[in-house]
């Protein structure tokens, strides 16, 4: 197989940060879950989570970049007990207009948990929940016995509190993983059928639909170890390279924040421990620092095959 590198230089390109609109924080790998396809290796036994002075430091970078869009993810954000802070302190930033923040939505149902609603309402938070399909037994498989029936009480509590309906201010997006070794079908027709059958089934209401393609590390590379598939998925990541994608990669407009503070190009560079600006953290590197050559692999393949994938959805 042709190494990502290869592929690009062969046509003259590369990858390089030309602005930092979009600051992506992982706040830590502890979650409640332990999904076959999470890419960080998230679960209940991970101890790894931001400290109150790391997130302190992000929010002095936030503001120093001039950052629009800041995506806080995991693990699962809310168990980070500095999440409330981040989240307040960020709706002081002028330039943050958009606040995403990554669920499995599984706990906000919970009595422990449901006082997010109200923070992520009050602070015009947009909620992107982890749903793999819009059946049950799919999204059982990806993540657990009772999940499934789980997410939709909790998409009914959302709904009733003003996400994902018309003329609301509250979005609420779902993000779409392929269940095996295969790209994800089309955004937008994907996307129409989730509307569909959560309307019918569940009265459920929603804004958009992500599709992502799972990357080749964490859990979804070693279960495609065990079953043998590796290789075969990887040829498919090569052979549907889309160069056209290249510029519309998420690295080229966002910098990534380690719980440590280490900074990444995405959060898949994170989790392979391919750090920019060696042991510096972002206490120490100015946004000016960061416009550079963005650092690539063979999991890059997965951003740029077919219509491509980001954080937030198709390329294309």
């Amino acid at each position: 197989m042709e190494s990502f590198g290869d592929k690009i230089k062969k046509t003259g390109d590369k990858l390089f940060r030309n602005t930092i609109d979009i600051v992506q924080i992982n706040v830590g790998y502890v979650c409640n879950l332990e999904c076959k396809h999470c890419h960080v290796q998230a679960g209940p036994n991970r101890t790894e989570q931001m400290s109150l002075e790391t997130v302190r430091d992000c929010l002095k970078f936030i503001k120093a970049a001039g950052a629009s869009t800041v995506d806080i993810t995991g693990g699962s954000p809310e168990m980070n007990p500095h999440l409330p802070m981040l989240i307040q302190e960020l709706r002081k930033i002028a330039t943050v207009n958009r606040i995403l923040v990554r669920t499995n939505m599984t706990m906000l149902g919970t009595e422990k948990y449901k006082h997010f609603i109200d923070l992520f309402k009050t602070n015009q938070v947009e909620l992107v929940g982890s749903l793999p399909c819009y059946g049950e037994e799919n999204v059982d498989a990806q993540r657990g016995e009772g999940v499934f029936d789980n997410n939709i009480d909790v998409l009914k509590l959302l709904n009733r509190v003003g996400y994902g309906q018309d003329g609301s201010n509250l979005a609420l997006d779902l993000v779409y993983n392929p269940g095996g070794a295969f790209l994800p079908g089309p955004q937008a027709e994907l996307q129409a059928a989730y509307k569909e059958q959560l309307k019918n089934q569940h009265g459920i209401d929603f804004n958009h639909l992500f599709t992502i393609t799972n990357a080749p590390c964490g859990r979804f590379k070693q279960d495609l170890q065990v079953s043998g598939e590796l290789d075969a998925y990887m040829k498919l990541l090569t052979d549907n390279y889309n160069k056209d994608n290249l510029s519309k990669v998420m690295c080229v407009g966002q910098v990534n924040i380690g719980w440590d503070g280490a900074i990444y190009d995405c959060d898949f560079n994170q989790v392979l421990g391919m750090r920019v600006g060696g042991v510096k953290t972002i206490a120490e590197m100015t946004p000016e620092e960061l416009l550079c050559e963005v650092l690539v692999d063979d999991h890059c393949y997965c951003c740029t095959a077919g219509a491509g994938s980001s954080c937030q959805g198709s390329l294309d």
